[in-house]
């Protein structure tokens, strides 16, 4: 219990201290504030590593998409994911829940990075123009989306089916998709204690190239995450 609660006093306070340090770069270039992501990214490995002993363990980094646009589909049980991938690849742009750019400080520096906000179970005049958004941004950016196909984070154990959105995004971007699965929620649970002495293990899976419906995509890639999030808990 005491690991734990040392865990989550440093992090946020880590993460506080960041947000802080960086307020001075909203005034420059997006890039520069891009730096402050990755460092809140290897800020939750040393947390991870220092106050809980976990060993976090990276398979398939030669599945890693290059030289051609992809956006990345992510199993999410924790807050780790969307701190520690930024560190993995290219400044990713996350799709989030409108509320989150309402926190301060650390709202302020999602929209500074480009974060595409949505209502959940709202039409919004924002929302109808979602696709045409990540449309002209993966046209534009060599930055990959991240989605989270799950719609929130959810317990090591549950399958919950994926969501259409995931598909929709696919067909409009028509590009390769990166999957991933990562048992975070062993260790960095969306609530209660924090575990120790275990492995974090994040598998990046083979791309799902471009050219499937919608159904026989999210089904190719529902398939996958969880039969390797059934073979690496």
């Amino acid at each position: 219990m005491i690991r734990s609660i040392l865990f989550t006093i440093f992090f946020f306070l880590g993460i506080i201290i960041i947000s802080i340090l960086f307020l001075p770069t909203f005034f420059f270039p997006q890039k520069i504030v891009l730096v402050g992501g990755k460092m809140m990214g290897h800020w939750a490995a040393l947390c991870l590593k220092i106050f809980l002993s976990t060993k976090i363990i990276i398979k398939g980094k030669e599945n890693i998409i290059k030289d051609k646009k992809f956006f990345i589909a992510s199993s999410h049980q924790s807050m780790f994911e969307t701190f520690f991938l930024q560190t993995i690849f290219n400044s990713p742009v996350f799709i989030l829940k409108k509320e989150l750019l309402k926190i301060p400080i650390f709202g302020w520096y999602l929209k500074k990075i480009g974060s595409i906000s949505i209502d959940r179970n709202k039409t919004t005049k924002e929302n109808l123009g979602f696709f045409e958004q990540i449309s002209n941004l993966s046209k534009n950016s060599d930055r990959p989306l991240i989605i989270f196909p799950q719609g929130t984070r959810v317990l090591p154990d549950e399958r919950p089916t994926f969501k259409k959105g995931a598909g929709r995004i696919y067909e409009e971007l028509k590009i390769s998709c990166q999957p991933i699965a990562i048992n975070s929620g062993y260790i960095w649970p969306k609530k209660g204690l924090k575990r120790s002495n275990s492995n974090l293990i994040i598998s990046i899976l083979k791309p799902i190239n471009e050219g499937l419906d919608q159904k026989a995509f999210l089904t190719k890639l529902e398939n996958e995450i969880y039969s390797e999030l059934n073979a690496i808990n």
